[in-house]
């Protein structure tokens, strides 16, 4: 991701809240002040195509199946230099560097929509998304797995970093051209990063249930390696970002703001979920309120795990098998109630169009992550007799499936600009975003190399990029929805894949479900 998204939303975070009305009454049903949308979507198709974006993403060795035929073959040698073999995994967004941590959450991401949501995909689009889902553990095992001294004390490495971002930025060329320094970074005992620890655990025993039934032997390496991350993270806590010489590979781009604790809680938890194991549940009970469950947050992405933490936690006391999970379920709730616009609570700004929005850029990877926890809610509860209670409101499930359809449809086309913000969806939609492999000319068609620099001028034309990213969705509109489709605002225009990963999920719900009963709360 480009420097100072990252920065620039976190400054910026405060203004996030707004002032709310009171509510009037005990009982309401939803409304916003904006229109509600109107277009019917092709929910099946946007969901292949959301998933096939994955494969333009991903680096190392392209399999015989590969969909993305105008990619090639990229950082086979990644890992090299440090005696290490990190091929695989993916790019995070339209640069050529993998970055752990939100690779790990992009990971979480994907297998959590298949767990919740998997039963709604038809079977070729459940059997892509699981193969998403192994591109990225199968690179994740890979760094918890590095032979050499560090393996044999029993110390786990995990990567945070291959690639150098300042110099990739600096250049503008294919994946397969790339000649940058492939720097290789990793946290240790003596150099913890248990934020990037935390999510490889939480990644990896989700990933455990997708594959539980169709490859156990597999299932069950996720799941000890996804042990084996979490006791590292819990036994040599410390963020990534207070190493210097970490701090200088991964930030501005990806630091950690909100520290450490909530990706032990948030590893601690999706161990429990995959496992069943009374240790994980007592640590989630033993170690909330200090490692920050309690923590108000009305966003959820790659640094921030509060808000799905709570709504992953809560299930079990929603479906009365842990009654001491209570808090949980109440925090839960009040991070539910500030996307309620009645609610007393102070609430998140929505765009005249009506577009969930916080400053900073890239601001579809909101839109898409919490409209994802708003569909998951809604399934816990929809199972149960609880609702969310929001002071002088309550809230019930089919509100939350009717707001994150509000969501999904503005992306998909329901918008004031008229265009979906998903790559090759609809009839209208962005043709120069900010990726270096789609607005360069594919190694397939031009084999000859193109170097650093010699990529520039295609990043200053005014052309449509030559090799569409099908799927691919952009980070989106400013808060006057307005969008200029313009290759150098990264900002607006360049996709990450932990937009993409949610998703995946709130559109498989959408092609089972494409009808919530507004008729309901």
């Amino acid at each position: 991701m480009c420097v100072h998204i990252l920065l620039a939303a976190y400054l910026l975070a405060a203004q996030w809240l707004v002032p709310s009305c009171s509510a009037s009454s005990s009982s309401f049903h939803f409304h916003f002040p904006f229109p509600a949308a109107a277009g019917r979507h092709d929910y099946r198709d946007a969901l292949a195509k959301s998933i096939l974006f994955f494969e333009g993403q991903r680096s190392g060795r392209l399999p015989p199946g590969q969909r993305a035929s105008w990619r090639g073959d990229s950082g086979v040698s990644d890992g090299a230099a440090a005696g290490v073999d990190l091929e695989g995994g993916y790019y995070d967004a339209g640069d050529n560097v993998k970055f752990g941590f939100p690779m790990a959450f992009t990971t979480t991401m994907l297998a959590w929509s298949v767990v919740e949501f998997g039963d709604s995909m038809p079977r070729d689009e459940r059997r892509h998304a699981a193969a998403a889902v192994r591109w990225g553990t199968d690179y994740l095992l890979k760094t918890l797995a590095h032979p050499g001294v560090i393996f044999l004390q029993a110390i786990a490495p995990h990567c945070s970093l291959v690639g150098d971002p300042w110099k990739d930025h600096d250049c503008w060329e294919r994946p397969e051209d790339m000649d940058t320094e492939r720097t290789v970074y990793n946290v240790s005992a003596g150099r913890p990063g248990s934020e990037i620890a935390g999510e490889t655990a939480a990644a990896l025993a989700a990933a455990s249930m997708v594959f539980r039934e169709d490859d156990p032997e597999y299932a069950e390496t996720l799941l000890a390696s996804a042990r084996e991350a979490f006791e590292f993270a819990d036994t040599y806590k410390g963020a990534y970002s207070d190493d210097p010489d970490l701090r200088a590979g991964g930030c501005p781009f990806y630091c950690d703001f909100n520290g450490y604790q909530d990706e032990l809680l948030w590893g601690a938890a999706w161990l429990r979920r995959a496992s069943k194991d009374d240790t994980f549940l007592q640590y989630i009970q033993n170690n909330g309120k200090t490692l920050g469950a309690e923590d108000s947050s009305n966003e959820f992405g790659w640094d921030n795990k509060h808000a799905g933490l709570n709504v992953l936690v809560s299930k079990e006391f929603i479906e009365g098998e842990a009654l001491s999970l209570q808090s949980y379920k109440e925090f839960a709730d009040s991070f539910i109630c500030t996307l309620i616009p009645e609610s007393s609570s102070p609430h998140i700004t929505y765009t005249p169009g009506g577009m969930m929005y916080k400053p900073g850029g890239s601001n579809m990877q909101h839109v898409t992550s919490i409209s994802f926890l708003l569909l998951t809610y809604a399934k816990y509860l929809s199972k149960s007799s609880h609702t969310v209670d929001c002071g002088d409101i309550s809230v019930g499930p089919v509100t939350l499936q009717l707001e994150a359809k509000k969501q999904v449809d503005y992306l998909l086309g329901d918008n004031p600009m008229k265009m979906s913000y998903m790559i090759g969806y609809g009839d209208r939609y962005p043709q120069r975003i900010h990726h270096r492999a789609s607005s360069l000319p594919s190694i397939k068609d031009h084999p000859q190399r193109i170097a650093c620099k010699e990529g520039t001028p295609y990043f200053n034309s005014s052309s449509a990029n030559p090799n569409p990213l099908v799927g691919a969705v952009v980070g989106g509109p400013g808060e006057d929805d307005a969008y200029e489709d313009d290759r150098a605002d990264f900002r607006k225009s360049e996709p990450t894949t932990y937009i993409n990963a949610p998703l995946v999920g709130v559109l498989a719900y959408f092609v089972g479900n494409p009808n919530p009963d507004h008729t309901r709360q």
